[in-house]
């Protein structure tokens, strides 16, 4: 095998996780990085992958993928395993080990899979050789890694031996231990690295066996985490290149040594004397016991820190360690005690499991992240610890909530948001769905609609709907106040985490127009994507749910063609194209803002701008200009989801969707390669398809199919088409496909 040509690695990772390992990856220099399920791909020579096995601090595993085919049976796993030249990787005396993990395959069972990837090898070596290798589960020559999804098998070999969370230096440990890359995850999410640069101190009051204070350390003094460790899933593989590996260890080592006087002064404690015990053996065998100090103290008998500045992290007990609740509210309370009296200036990260606890601290959140503790949904808390963040305790808030009664017509909005919830939740909890609408004027006089955002925590938008002109001003006010006060103790959210906007009919590009200024963007989910919202700086906030079945419909259809997106706002359905596997993407809008933070949502996903290009530009005037152009790429796709109407100085012209949707529909199914699809979509209510206008294209209306779950009450929230261009006549020149980059394409 060569090793200086370009290989396709896969990281893996605990969930939520993988956009800091992206992150990792990026900084290491790996290339054409992309987030997959439960880790990142990414490419690059040997060396890529050797580094990451050294200097990923949140990676699980690194796997060098061999071969990728079709598996929707055994026989066919068999034949695709066949392909692969196990000879360039394992002796016929060699040992080796098949995992394999399957999801949403019809070959349901690993077991068996593994057993068929094994028969495989063998049977190229015997008829190869006349001998075969053996199978050593516990420590093989050869570790070979499968991953079947949707009847596509992935075959790697595991780089990593056993997991790169053991990192060597625990000695001695404690009930439920944070694995290293978990709490490495947490350190670089809390900003540790550039308050250690900054000269920051660190304070772990609850160090359980100082997982958290080693990792703090090594990261500070730019050690790798794996130098300790002694073997790897490549030692006995014969493509390793021990020369090169070797170079990289030194190279590390040199680093680690320039890095120890970097690191700070660091100190632990922990109520337990077998906690103390523990994580003074771990420090020592990690090296980096005459930088932290240990002593066996009560949270609430912490002292100050000794710098100005720095990092208080702590991962306190959420109900495995202490049995009682009324025990960890009162632990809770004592750290917030702590942090407010003694720690002022600090940040703090508070890892929890059980959220509600994390309200105890008495200080506001400024920032919440989702991880995962194996199974356990947590969240990392971060705090600056500062007065203006103080919060009143829990007795405060509810005597100032019981001197705040609710009206009657308030009371009756609030059983409808509660009822509306209970119904809403576990559907979205089931189906995965982060952002959905759960109230839309479902009562005419508290006329507004409703939706939840989660971001770590939940964040609100209420957008109230202009009243008729036959209810009186301060009645519309009284009725706005209402759903003000009744919403956050309905929700269990905090007025900081609600958003109000006016919804009324907008001209030209007001919609569009800036609102505020602060420039706070949220991370959510929507299936395999991570999409940046903001609540306040715009009308909208960068992501239309009621499209969510058509963004997911869009990504699907392009697997494997070229997508085109007009009037792309902020690309999310380009995004989900990409993700899915579309050959290319081409994202067209007018407006720079949004480009740019269509470019956020492409870096955020690891979106390789080469191929998946954003064009600035007037799209009536661009889709013209590509429509009379006979070399114009064509694509498979192309989602057409322009606005109702619009009279923006930069535009050319005017443009009413009712008005000019046929021609508009006619010039994008010109740019229709052979057998695409158009997905036309609009908001316009009360809209009607031109179809004499648009006589002879194959349109079939799939407006049902895209109406979420949470928009059934207002099934006319938009309307969908499949629109197809006929097909060529024999002998017509074939379509270019829509490749990148051409003259027209200027981003």
């Amino acid at each position: 095998m060569q090793n200086n040509h370009a290989h396709i690695f896969v990281a893996t990772a605990p969930k939520g996780v993988t956009g800091l390992l992206a992150d990792e990856l990026r900084a290491l220099g790996a290339g054409h990085i992309r987030e997959v399920t439960a880790g990142v791909l990414f490419s690059g020579a040997l060396e890529a992958g050797y580094r990451a096995c050294l200097w990923s601090r949140t990676a699980s595993r690194v796997l060098l993928q061999l071969g990728r085919f079709a598996a929707p049976d055994a026989d066919a796993l068999h034949a695709g395993a066949q392909t692969i030249n196990w000879d360039d990787h394992l002796t016929a005396q060699g040992t080796l080990a098949v995992d394999v993990n399957v999801r949403s395959s019809r070959l349901k069972h690993s077991q068996f899979a593994a057993q068929r990837v094994k028969d495989a090898i063998v049977d190229q070596f015997r008829g190869r050789h006349g001998l075969r290798p053996s199978v050593d589960l516990e420590r093989p020559d050869l570790r070979i890694n499968v991953f079947i999804d949707r009847d596509v098998a992935s075959v790697a070999i595991d780089l990593s031996g056993e997991s790169l969370h053991r990192r060597g230096y625990r000695e001695d440990t404690v009930v439920a231990p944070l694995k290293q890359n978990l709490a490495a995850a947490i350190l670089l999410r809390a900003g540790w690295p550039e308050i250690a640069h900054g000269g920051g101190g660190f304070v772990d009051p609850m160090c359980g066996s100082g997982t958290l204070l080693v990792e703090a350390a090594w990261i500070a003094g730019d050690r790798a985490p794996a130098l300790l460790r002694q073997v790897f899933g490549f030692d006995r593989w014969l493509g390793h290149v021990p020369r090169l590996w070797q170079r990289l260890r030194e190279e590390a080592q040199g680093r680690a040594a320039d890095g120890e006087r970097r690191i700070p002064s660091m100190r632990g404690f922990d109520a337990d004397p077998r906690s103390v015990r523990a994580a003074r053996e771990n420090v020592a065998a990690a090296g980096v016991a005459g930088h932290v100090r240990i002593d066996r103290l009560d949270v609430a008998d912490v002292p100050g820190p000794d710098a100005p500045t720095g990092l208080l992290a702590v991962n306190p007990p959420y109900g495995e360690r202490l049995g009682a609740s009324d025990e960890l509210e009162a632990l809770y309370a004592r750290l917030g005690a702590t942090l407010r009296a003694r720690y002022q200036g600090w940040e703090a990260a508070v890892f929890t499991g059980n959220p509600p606890l994390g309200r105890l601290i008495g200080l506001k959140a400024r920032r919440v992240h989702t991880f995962y503790n194996g199974a356990i949904e947590c969240r990392l808390l971060r705090f600056a610890v500062a007065p203006e963040h103080f919060e009143a305790s829990r007795e405060e808030r509810a005597q100032a909530a019981s001197e705040r009664p609710l009206g009657e017509g308030a009371q009756m909005f609030a059983n409808r948001l509660r009822k509306n919830m209970q119904a809403l939740k576990p559907w979205a909890e089931r189906e995965g769905i982060a952002c959905y609408r759960i109230y839309d004027a479902d009562m005419p006089e508290y006329a507004a609609a409703i939706d939840l955002y989660r971001s770590g925590e939940p964040y609100l938008v209420v957008q109230e709907y202009v009243p008729p002109k036959t209810v009186a001003e301060d009645r519309a006010r009284q009725r706005l106040r209402d759903m003000l006060n009744a919403i956050p103790p309905t929700l269990g959210v905090s007025r900081e985490q609600v958003f109000l906007k006016r919804r009324e009919r907008q001209r030209g590009a007001a919609q569009y127009e800036r609102q505020a200024q602060t420039g706070a963007f949220h991370e959510v989910r929507e299936g395999p994507c991570r999409l940046l919202v903001n609540f306040s700086d715009y009308l909208d906030t960068g992501l239309f749910l009621d499209h969510r079945l058509t963004r997911s419909m869009v990504g699907e259809l392009a697997r494997g063609r070229d997508m085109l997106n007009l009037f792309c706002y902020t690309a999310t359905a380009s995004v989900h194209a990409a993700l899915a596997g579309a050959r290319s993407t081409t994202s067209v809008d007018m407006s720079a803002t949004y480009l740019d933070w269509a470019r956020r949502n492409f870096t955020l996903n690891g979106i390789d701008p080469r191929v998946h290009v954003l064009v600035q530009a007037d799209c009536l005037w661009w889709l013209a200009q590509q429509a009379g152009e006979p070399r114009a790429p064509r694509y498979g796709v192309i989602f057409l989801d322009p606005p109702t109407f619009s009279n923006s100085k930069r535009m050319q012209s005017t443009f009413d969707v009712q008005r000019d949707h046929g021609v508009l529909v006619r010039q994008a199914a010109s740019l229709l390669a052979e057998g695409g699809v158009l997905v036309f979509s609009t908001n316009r209510q009360r809209f009607r398809l031109d179809l004499d206008g648009l006589a002879g294209l194959g349109i079939e209306d799939v407006s049902d199919r895209t109406i979420p779950r949470d928009f059934a009450r207002n099934a006319k929230i938009h309307r969908c088409w499949l629109i197809r261009a006929p097909a060529r006549p024999p002998g017509a020149a074939p379509a270019r496909p829509g490749l990148h980059p051409a003259p027209w394409h200027a981003s």
